[in-house]
């Protein structure tokens, strides 16, 4: 073929291509979308999956499954995800800390979470929360901090993630304590043996602890996040309660699988926006101890890098042995 016609036909594919693309970010959505969730029908993550499902059915005008892909600490979500076709059709909300953890927390990590999604925006931020039992004689971090130095190694604590494990080690670091981690399989395990006094304090996550707090079994001492949360205003920070240097902030964000295009992604993520805005979005997420964070497709991604090169610290502080 001679170097003309060449170009000509290498033009005439692409302007197809580009056509195709066109056309299909045109007609989309035709049919039902479907949200992965990586968590157990029920669970707290779940529960706001399902949120945002029933809302983006109302402003796509399209159904929206919710399907649950549990399993390998949220792994088999991720891999179905990133192995999903590049349509429009498969969303996954998730949190950008369970992504960059997983990078550390496994030796063989199935995904490469910068590579094998495309993200659409953020979605919300919430913090990790010491918690005592209500009636308890501890109000604040400070006495807690105090009587937790008295009990030495005798102290304990429980968690059952490894957000919570990286918390509880930060603040025995940083407020110099010997107190003992006990793992439970969830929180829910855990909450009897705080109640019994069998273990002195929760680090628990933030949908949890509002409702346990509601029902007047726990009560928050401090949250994890640099700043108070604006959906928990009466909660302080480490930082306010006298140990410096624990900040975890745990979000999420919209996932797309990697080779979207970018007109049905930009879709996507301005429903996704108009949801956030509205005035039901930010009370059920204060509900469960969650702010809203909206930002750039390309804001989501640059934090998400920064993240993964942070978790790498965490799991070393603490002592967390690769899968």
């Amino acid at each position: 073929m001679k170097p003309g016609i060449l170009g000509v036909a290498m033009a005439c594919a692409l302007i197809g291509i580009l056509g195709a693309s066109a056309v299909g970010a045109q007609d989309y959505p035709s049919r039902e979308i479907h949200m992965i969730s990586g968590f157990a029908p029920g669970s707290g993550a779940d529960i706001m999956t399902r949120y945002f499902a029933d809302k983006l059915q109302a402003v796509s005008g399209k159904p929206v499954v919710v399907e649950n892909k549990v399993g390998a600490g949220g792994n088999l979500a991720h891999t179905y995800v990133a192995k999903s076709k590049p349509d429009g059709y498969t969303i996954y909300p998730v949190g950008g800390s369970a992504l960059a953890s997983s990078v550390h927390l496994f030796k063989s990590p199935p995904v490469d979470p910068l590579k094998d999604f495309e993200p659409v925006g953020t979605l919300l931020k919430q913090g990790w929360f010491v918690a005592v039992d209500a009636r308890s004689p501890f109000k604040t971090l400070p006495e807690l901090t105090a009587y937790l130095k008295t009990k030495g190694g005798k102290g304990s604590y429980a968690t059952s993630t490894a957000t919570g494990t990286v918390m509880g080690e930060l603040y025995k670091s940083m407020a110099g304590l010997e107190t003992v981690q006990v793992n439970y399989r969830t929180m829910p395990d855990a909450l009897n043996d705080l109640l019994s006094g069998t273990i002195d304090f929760l680090a628990s996550d933030a949908p949890f602890t509002m409702a346990q707090s509601r029902a007047g079994k726990v009560r928050a001492l401090a949250t994890s996040t640099p700043q108070r949360m604006q959906s928990v205003p009466d909660v302080p920070t480490f930082a306010e309660g006298g140990v410096k240097g624990v900040e975890l902030t745990v979000w999420w964000l919209t996932e797309l699988p990697a080779g979207t295009p970018k007109p049905i992604a930009g879709k996507i993520g301005a429903w996704m926006n108009e949801i956030l805005a509205m005035e039901d979005t930010r009370k059920f997420l204060a509900s469960i101890g969650t702010d809203v964070y909206v930002s750039s497709p390309e804001e989501a991604k640059a934090f998400l890098a920064q993240e993964i090169k942070t978790w790498a610290d965490y799991v070393k502080l603490a002592r967390i042995e690769p899968q």
